[in-house]
């Protein structure tokens, strides 16, 4: 027992030097050892859990992954270029990593990674290196099919790492799917108008289906960035046990 202790130690410090050039990054316990949470820039994040590592929108260029390792897992939610950029994918190294994505970004991906990608339409799950991932459908409402986000063309996803049930809600308004999940311990959830919601109606999922732990991402709109202060007031003044989260999505260049 207490070997494995000094090794669960060990690991956790080499991932956390492993984002010395990053701010420093979340780190929460699961059954299997440490998640380490490492906010990249507005949609973009790294996961890393049990020797793995999840890249989710990868934007920015390799320059945004100093310091990180490689991805095993890359996660996109949608086909606009905050969260499909091919000359990200081209910069970093993404030999042998598996990409779970919606249809329609598959569609448009460079030819070249045809053999890595797994389709995953809303409603479905699959497994990929050890890891139960669920695309949840990621909407604008009203329902439109000339919206911004229309249903059926991007995915949230829903990880479980280790017993932990992450939420990544992507490009989306507090729809029927949000609000009805269930025992989440960890979400992402966007705040910027036109394109998600506004600060209010996320607060107000969030407190419908109340994750212990949430991350306001995504939150630069045509106006600036979204008052996400005020979000956390909001939602702790009617749920204090809710763990919102500020993090530095906008770091400054």
């Amino acid at each position: 027992m207490k070997l494995k202790f000094i090794l669960t130690a060990l690991f956790s410090s080499a991932l956390l030097q492993t984002y010395a050039q990053q701010a420093a990054p979340d780190q929460i316990e699961t059954k299997k050892g440490p998640l380490l949470i490492q906010p990249i820039s507005h949609a973009s994040l790294v996961l890393t859990w049990d020797g793995k590592t999840i890249y989710v929108d990868p934007t920015g260029g390799a320059a945004a992954y100093t310091g990180i390792a490689k991805p095993d897992l890359i996660l996109i939610t949608d086909i606009h270029g905050d969260h499909m950029d091919p000359k990200t994918l081209d910069a970093i190294e993404t030999d042998g990593a598996v990409m779970v994505v919606p249809q329609a970004v598959a569609d448009q991906l460079p030819a070249e990674y045809k053999n890595q990608v797994v389709v995953l339409a809303n409603g479905k799950s699959a497994t990929q290196l050890g890891i139960p991932v669920s695309a949840i459908p990621m909407y604008n409402l009203p329902e439109a099919q000339d919206a911004m986000h229309p249903k059926g063309r991007g995915n949230g996803y829903l990880l479980d790492l280790g017993g932990k049930r992450i939420y990544i809600a992507g490009d989306t308004e507090g729809t029927s799917e949000m609000r009805s999940l269930k025992n989440i311990d960890v979400a992402f959830v966007p705040m910027n108008l036109p394109y998600t919601m506004d600060v209010e109606q996320a607060a107000d999922a969030v407190l419908e289906f109340k994750p212990k732990i949430v991350y306001p991402y995504h939150y630069r709109g045509q106006s600036g960035l979204s008052d996400v202060a005020a979000f956390k007031k909001q939602v702790n003044d009617k749920n204090k046990s809710i763990d919102v989260r500020l993090k530095s999505w906008y770091p400054e260049k």
